[in-house]
Formats: C-alpha cells, structure tokens, sequence
C-alpha cells in the first residue's frame, strides 16, 4: 500500500496537469474563435509546405538548435568547466533535449549532466550552464517575441509596451554584473538544482546577445515555414510570433514542452495576419515540423553515443543536479 501511494498522487498531478492544460488550451481557442468547422474549411494543400521551403527552414532551425548547443558548450566553459568541442556538445545537447517529452520536467538537465560528466564536465557545472541558458534563452526569446505584439492591433500593442518595458528592466539587470550573479545564483537554485561556478564580469550580456541571435534564427525558421505554406503576412510580426508563443508556453509550466497552450498564443499572434483557421493550420504544421528536427537528429546522435560505449553515470547514481520539479525546456 505504501508503495501504491506515491504511484497514485503521480497519476492524480499528471491528471491534473492534462486537465488544466486542455482547459487553458480551450479558452485561448475560444476567445480567437478557432474550432473544427474552420479547420475543416481551409485548403488540403495548406498542411503541406513547399519543398523547397520547408527545406531551407529545416535546415536553418537544425542550425538553432546546434547553435543553442555551442552556447551551452561555451558558457560551462566560462562557469569553470573544461573546453567542449562541438562533436561533443552538440549530440549531448540534443539528446538531452529527448528529456523534454518525458513527464516531469528534471529530465532534460538531468540527462544533460549525466551525459556531460561522462566526457568530464562536473555534473552541477552542466546543470548550472543549462538552467542558467534556459533563463537567459528566455530574455532573449522575450526581447525577439516583442515584434508579434508591437505589430499586432492596437489591444497587443498595449501588452507590448508593457513586455518591452520589462525586457529592457531585464537587459538592465544583466548588465549589472554582481546583480545578475545574485539573480542567475537564486534562478539556478529556485531549479533545485546546487550552483557550480557563476557568471563574471561581462558574462551575462555576451550570453543574451548570442542567445538573441540563437533566437532570430528560430524566428527566421519558423517565417520560412509559414512562407512555404504559401502565407503573407510581414517577416517580422510572423516570426517574432514564433519566439512570443514560446515565452508564453514556457509559462504554462503544467503542460509538457509547453504543449497546447503554446500553439494556442501562436495562433493569436498569427490571426490578425493570415486569418484564424490558416493560423490553426500553422500551429499544427510547426509543432510537427519542430519535434521532428529535434527527435530525428537526436535519434541518430543517440545510436552513434550508444555505439561509442559512452555513457553518463549508472542507472540511480546520483548527478546532485536537480530533483522532481527543477528544470525546464530549452529551445
């Protein structure tokens, strides 16, 4: 009996999770006006981007997500931890990402400081680099999303000035360098998981600034996409879109990788621009497009890690990075 209860209270949060999760999803549907009968209503060719366009933006999102992996790389370099070469961080760093589809969101730093100390980087060093990358990642989403509410109707334009005003605080903050220290060392442990090295002196604003780049090519990505379904709407509204559903489904901490309330603010940064069941249509389209660029890559790096014999540390050793609750997505 003792051992059915934690089981249960597992299955009672995870429930509760789906549950809030759809319900958030629903309302935000609602209030925009998206339902079956308008998805039912739009162009069989719409679900299919061009190929060549969809090729490109594949290719440029797989260079994000490789690029998120090489910042990673540098900052546990610049937080005390040896030099990684890419042939390293990167198949590391993606496969980390699998950890993000599985409940509970500890996985995907826990996986990364296990993989990591297998090619001799203290586990709290990885940890420490990946939760502080997933705090400034999301400055830098929020800096480039700005564009999907200052180009929007009037009403986003409000909510912009407002997320404006806090991004610039932010910047502020991160500029500051024995503030920003303060702030990544409460940020990291609020994660649950134990610092390992902090950031100096010009530190924070290097990171940001090549974080707001990893970004825009996301953003990019994400507009090359939605220009091979043969959408309009202006680059900069439409990707900036992309990076503000992210901040937004980061938010929704109750759903896995942001799932369902994510597609659901993308849909109504995209209404305004290409109409309401095209925008539907897109947030569908995109989810598939992005798991895909991750999870194949992954899997091949995966094979290839397993086929090298290498490994992080036993199955139940602890890493001393995080516990049930810490850690959230990356990109």
């Amino acid at each position: 009996m003792a051992r059915a209860q934690p089981a249960l209270k597992t299955g009672l949060r995870r429930a509760l999770q789906l549950t809030v999760t759809v319900a958030v999803t629903w309302f935000i549907l609602d209030r925009v006006g998206l339902g079956l009968n308008e998805l039912q209503g739009v162009d069989p060719a719409l679900w299919l981007p061009a190929p060549l366009p969809l090729l490109a933006a594949s290719l440029l999102l797989l260079v994000a997500y490789f690029a998120s992996a090489a910042i990673w790389g540098l900052m546990v370099r610049e937080l005390g931890g040896p030099s990684l070469p890419l042939r390293d961080s990167v198949p590391m760093f993606m496969i980390a990402n699998l950890g993000r589809y599985l409940p509970g969101k500890v996985w995907q730093i826990a996986g990364l400081a296990a993989l990591a100390r297998g090619r001799g980087v203290p586990a709290r060093t990885a940890a420490t680099a990946a939760v502080l990358g997933q705090g400034i990642a999301l400055v830098a989403a929020a800096a480039v999303g700005m564009g999907a509410l200052l180009g929007g109707p009037e009403s986003y334009r409000r909510w912009g000035l407002v997320g404006a005003a806090a991004v610039l605080a932010a910047i502020g903050l991160v500029a500051i360098p024995p503030v920003f220290r303060r702030l990544s060392t409460l940020w990291v442990r609020l994660s649950r998981t134990e610092p390992e090295g902090m950031p100096r002196l010009a530190h924070g604003l290097r990171w940001l600034a090549l974080y707001t780049a990893n970004w825009v090519l996301y953003a990019l990505a994400f507009w090359l996409l939605v220009h091979g379904m043969g959408l309009g709407g202006g680059v900069v509204p439409v990707a900036s879109a992309f990076a503000a559903a992210y901040v937004l489904g980061y938010a929704a901490f109750f759903a896995p990788a942001g799932l369902g309330p994510r597609e659901g603010f993308l849909i109504v940064f995209l209404t305004p621009h290409v109409g309401v069941a095209p925008a539907g249509v897109v947030a569908v389209v995109s989810r598939i497009w992005t798991t895909l660029v991750e999870l194949l890559p992954a899997a091949v790096f995966w094979v290839s890690w397993v086929g090298r014999g290498t490994s992080g540390p036993a199955a139940g050793e602890s890493t001393g990075t995080a516990s049930e609750g810490g850690g959230r997505e990356h990109g």
